[in-house]
C-alpha cells in the first residue's frame, strides 16, 4: 500500500514541478522583456527632450540672427524678415502656453 501511495505522489509531482520550471522560466523572460520595454522608453522621453531642446536653440538662434540683421544699416530687411520673427516669436509663446497646460495637468493628476 505504501509503495502505490509513493507512486501517486511521484507520478503527480513531477509533472508538477516541470510545469513550476516551465513557468518560472517564461516569468524571467517576461521580466526581460518588460525591462527592455521600460529602458526603451526611458530612451524614447529622453530623445523627445532633447528634441524640444534642440528647437528651442534652433529657433533663438534664429530670433538672435534676425534680429542682428535688422540692426545691420545697410542690411535691407524685406517684409518675410520681420514676419518671420513674428511667426517665431508667436510660436515660442504658443509652445510655453501648451508646456503650463501640460504641467497643470500633470500636477492634477
Amino acid at each position: 500500500m505504501s509503495s502505490t501511495i509513493w507512486t501517486i505522489i511521484v507520478s503527480a509531482g513531477i509533472p508538477s514541478a516541470v510545469i513550476g520550471i516551465l513557468i518560472g522560466r517564461l516569468n524571467k523572460r517576461i521580466e526581460k522583456r518588460d525591462q527592455e520595454k521600460e529602458a526603451w522608453e526611458q530612451a524614447r522621453q529622453k530623445h523627445e527632450v532633447m528634441m524640444i531642446k534642440l528647437i528651442l536653440a534652433t529657433l533663438s538662434l534664429s530670433e538672435a540672427t534676425a534680429e542682428a540683421v535688422q540692426r545691420i544699416p545697410d542690411a535691407h530687411c524685406n517684409g518675410d524678415m520681420h514676419a518671420a520673427l513674428e511667426e517665431a516669436r508667436r510660436m515660442k509663446n504658443e509652445y510655453r502656453s501648451f508646456e503650463t497646460e501640460q504641467v497643470v495637468k500633470s500636477l492634477n493628476n
